[in-house]
């Protein structure tokens, strides 16, 4: 029972890591798309600072999830 309680915390902390992940490449994919626009240089640092909260929540979430995984595996 105890194993089996662990392996969640495994597969639920590799899809969290992987949601990350997909949000971190979804905030690069933005950025270059804003890089390519030829839009001036603060029209430039606008649209990275708008994509920036995105970036950390998505970098918080892979780490969030990478740490479950590091849990479920410590302790199963």
């Amino acid at each position: 029972m105890r194993g089996a309680m662990f392996e969640v915390f495994i597969w639920g902390g590799a899809s969290l890591s992987l949601a990350g992940l997909a949000g971190l490449v979804w905030c690069i994919l933005r950025v270059m798309k804003a890089r390519r626009s030829g839009l001036t240089d603060d029209e430039l640092r606008a649209a990275v600072q708008r994509v920036l909260p995105w970036n950390m929540g998505a970098l918080f979430l892979s780490v969030i999830g990478l740490m479950l995984v590091i849990l479920g595996i410590s302790f199963g």
